[in-house]
């Protein structure tokens, strides 16, 4: 059975949600900000204000310059969030796998369900009539054999939308779709695909992929299958939080070096990071990866499992460096560094004497001390030496409550 994939993408909703509060600003330009007084930007427009250029991210002179008339309204986070908490329980009575993509957006697989409401768009047009019943709220649905097309047409009729595709229709349907539109796909992955001759969709999904994959990394594969429409990531309920697998910090050095001593802080940097997380989760874990990256982007990785469990930032590091030293081919230059830990677990008791204790307690002020005044406030000597701060991005890092898609905020 072909999957019927919902995305669900409440219209201009922080703005709707102000409208609906107070009736006087119904039918008029509303821009939803931080304190209208200060200097702050544009956090969601109404659809008044977009048709006269207001946009996300504005700043408030711009969109008093754009809509003369516009109507700024302090944000109230909580009011958004109860809203959106009260919406999900309208989509569960349809099916339990509901995924929060953001605060106004939701994927629904009602695949299983279907027979019982009569059909995917019997479902829809449900969803639509109860949100503007109880909310007042309109919203615009995409409904899809997949996460990534749902998203992809649910923004194609906005707003109040209501779009489907069927499989036979795809690849038309990517023939005209710009690359740029299609959710993942960033602005200098734009600029680079676009240099390659990669204009729509189509013709990422007719590119080679092991052309992709040399210039993109492992990354390639992913954007050769979103060409073609293919996207096999599962709606995960709101309700689940996936599993932590491993934790980890990579780093691209501000620029190629051979010098150790750079590496060695730099590697001992991510360590502590590594170190710091995984004791702020109550999670220790047995397997030590290091990625190491050369100028030319060649990538070697090597790992070690260890006997007993850790979550000691040096402990990390030292192990990193001996992997290091394995895989090191001098006199290469170094693009990136990686490290991670896997083979986790939580809540591990690993008091077993009073030197134990005191590491511990250690760790527990110094985790403290920079969790109030910021990374590495506290830390190791040799790690207080002068330069940048660390730019370090975390290849494993999620959401709490969501699989592949980032949550969206916007104030």
């Amino acid at each position: 059975m072909t999957k019927q994939i919902f995305h669900v993408d409440m219209d201009a909703f922080f703005a709707s949600v102000e409208q609906q509060t107070f009736p006087f600003l119904r039918g008029k330009p509303v821009g939803v900000c931080g304190d209208p007084e200060s200097r702050t930007v544009i956090s969601a427009a109404s659809y008044e204000a977009r048709a006269c250029g207001v946009k996300t991210a504005m700043t408030l002179p711009e969109a008093r310059r754009l809509c003369p008339e516009i109507i700024l309204v302090g944000g109230d986070p909580a009011k958004y969030i109860d809203t959106s908490i009260r919406i999900l329980a309208i989509y569960t009575q349809f099916t339990d796998l509901v995924e929060v993509f953001s605060i106004d957006e939701a994927f629904l697989d009602v695949t299983q369900s279907l027979h019982l409401f009569g059909g995917a768009e019997a479902i829809a047009r449900e969803i639509k009539k109860q949100l503007r019943k109880r909310f007042g709220l309109t919203c615009s649905i995409g409904i899809a054999p997949n996460k990534l097309l749902a998203k992809l047409i649910g923004e194609m009729h906005k707003p109040d939308g209501l779009t489907t595709i069927q499989p036979e229709e795809v690849p038309a349907l990517l023939e005209k779709i710009p690359v740029e539109e299609m959710c993942g796909i960033g602005p200098k992955t734009t600029a680079k695909l676009n240099r390659l001759g990669i204009k729509t969709c189509a013709d990422l999904g007719r590119y080679p992929e092991k052309e992709l994959v040399r210039l993109f990394g492992v990354n390639g594969a992913h954007l050769h299958r979103m060409g073609k429409g293919i996207d096999e990531s599962p709606v995960m309920p709101y309700l689940h939080e996936p599993e932590t697998k491993s934790m980890g910090h990579s780093l691209t050095l501000d620029k190629d070096t051979r010098d150790m001593a750079v590496v060695r802080h730099r590697l001992l940097q991510l360590s502590e990071q590594v170190g710091r997380r995984l004791r702020q989760d109550r999670y220790a874990g047995r397997t030590v990866s290091l990625v190491l990256r050369y100028a030319d982007f060649t990538t070697k990785v090597r790992q070690r499992s260890l006997k007993t469990h850790i979550n000691d930032g040096h402990r990390i590091y030292q192990i990193g460096l001996r992997l290091f030293n394995e895989l090191y081919q001098p006199p290469r230059f170094v693009r990136l560094l990686g490290i991670s830990v896997s083979n986790l677990v939580r809540d591990l008791k690993q008091v077993t004497a009073f030197e134990n204790q005191r590491t511990n307690s250690l760790f527990q002020v110094m985790d403290d001390i920079n969790n109030r005044f910021g990374e590495f406030s506290i830390a190791r000597a040799s790690l207080t030496q002068p330069g940048p701060g660390p730019r370090a991005i975390s290849p494993s890092w999620r959401p709490a409550k969501s699989s592949r898609y980032p949550v969206k905020t916007s104030l």
